[in-house]
C-alpha cells in the first residue's frame, strides 16, 4: 500500500515547523546557552555591597548596589570551599543606587550576572559559563567573549574556584 499524497504532505508540513522551531529557539539562546534565572531571588542571599566611589578600581562596570544569590547545588562549596559542583548556579543582581534621605538606595538595574558550573562545556573558561542580562531584560546573548570578558578577572580567584563571593553567615 502506497501513502497518500495528502498524508506524506501532513508529514512534511509537520517536519518543517518543527525545523522551523527549532531553529528559532536556537536563534534565541545565548551563545553560552544559559538562560534567564528564574526564581533567583528565593535562593540564598549571599552578601550586598556598595561600590559608590569613582575612586574604586572597579566603579566603572560595577559601581552601584551589588546582590549576590547561590542556588542550592553551590551553597554548600560556597560555605565550605573547595569545587562548586556542576549545576551551581550564582546571581549578581546589580542596581544603580543613589543616596536619598541619608541612606543609598537602589534605581534601576544595570543588570543580572549569570555563573553557572559545568566543568566539561566551559572547561576552557575554569567551568564557568557566563551570561548578562541588562536592565530588567530575560533576554541573554550579551556575554560575547566569557574568556576576555569575564574569566580574565576570575581567573585571580583559582582558590575559591574562581569565584569572589564569599559566604556571610
Amino acid at each position: 500500500m502506497k501513502p497518500s499524497r495528502f498524508l506524506l504532505g501532513g508529514v512534511f508540513t509537520i517536519l518543517a515547523v518543527v525545523g522551523l522551531s527549532l531553529s528559532v529557539e536556537a536563534f534565541q539562546t545565548p551563545a553560552q546557552g544559559l538562560l534567564y534565572p528564574e526564581g533567583y531571588r528565593s535562593w540564598t542571599h549571599v552578601k550586598s555591597m556598595l561600590i559608590h566611589s569613582k575612586d574604586h578600581p572597579l566603579y566603572d562596570p560595577f559601581g552601584g548596589l551589588h546582590h549576590v544569590y547561590v542556588n542550592d547545588k553551590g551553597l554548600k562549596a560556597l560555605k565550605n570551599g573547595g569545587a562548586y559542583p556542576d549545576g551551581s548556579i550564582l546571581v549578581f543582581d546589580l542596581y544603580d543606587a543613589k543616596e536619598e534621605g541619608g541612606a543609598y538606595v537602589a534605581t534601576d538595574r544595570k543588570f543580572i550576572g549569570l555563573m553557572v558550573k559545568d566543568a566539561k562545556k566551559y572547561a576552557e573558561t575554569g567551568g564557568w559559563g557566563w551570561e548578562v542580562f541588562k536592565g530588567n531584560s530575560k533576554t541573554g546573548g550579551n556575554v560575547a567573549d566569557a574568556k576576555k570578558d569575564c574569566f580574565t578577572c576570575h581567573a585571580s580567584q583559582k582558590a575559591t574556584d574562581y569565584v569572589f563571593s564569599k559566604y556571610q553567615p
